[in-house]
């Protein structure tokens, strides 16, 4: 068993803690090569036919990192995070219900010592983005305000569409960075894994660093 850190925005955090998101996709990064057998080859130095190992494997527990701040300089003090906030409040790090008046912290910096969502890997597999079959597992569900379907809490009539895979498109696109549309956008099509998960406590074997760590 691995244990690993694996990355979320705050609206999939939101999902994961709603029940809604129990599968991930991450793109197969170039240059790589599927070959007819399905064995899929990533160059490494000199050797152009290295296996290409996906960032995980099943069987491996992963600790959430998502955007968060800590509630003092205390080491006990615990932490806010963005999740917990409505999209009109977190954002405003100076809101007066808050709890911590400090800025927030991109989820990359977050220490394993302030996870709260950890999840157990139940199986990987490589396909094609366009080839998903079920896009609810990915956090795409029905709402209300528009009637339509999203990825988030709430909608508006930016992030609502008439069917879910049109919502699963549209959360897709919207993790690509510019530059890399002809790669890895919806449109592409690109080769990716799909992590499937569900939540687990934590481990006794994780552990925690040891204190302080940089902010």
């Amino acid at each position: 068993m691995r244990i690993r850190p694996i990355l979320f925005n705050t609206d999939m955090v939101r999902a994961i803690l709603d029940g809604r998101k129990t599968t991930t996709r991450r793109a197969l990064k170039y240059p790589f090569e599927v070959h007819p057998n399905g064995f899929i080859t990533k160059p490494k130095g000199h050797d152009r036919l290295c296996p290409y190992e996906p960032p995980y494997q099943q069987g491996d527990i992963l600790y959430v990192r998502e955007t968060y701040r800590p509630l003092s300089d205390h080491p006990n003090a615990g932490f806010d995070y963005a999740a917990n906030w409505s999209p009109k409040y977190f954002k405003n790090s100076k809101d007066p219900r808050s709890c911590n008046k400090g800025k927030w912290k991109p989820s990359i910096h977050m220490p394993k010592r302030a996870a709260r969502i950890w999840l157990k890997v139940i199986d990987v597999r490589v396909e094609r983005l366009q080839d998903i079959k079920n896009v609810y597992n990915e956090g795409i569900h029905f709402c209300n305000c528009p009637a339509g379907y999203t990825w988030k809490d709430t909608t508006n009539m930016h992030n609502c569409y008439t069917d879910p895979v049109g919502a699963m498109k549209a959360l897709w696109n919207s993790t690509i960075p510019k530059g890399q549309q002809d790669l890895y956008s919806w449109a592409a099509n690109p080769w990716v894994w799909v992590i499937e998960f569900e939540r687990c406590e934590k481990p006794e074997a994780a552990g925690e660093e040891e204190w302080p760590w940089q902010y």
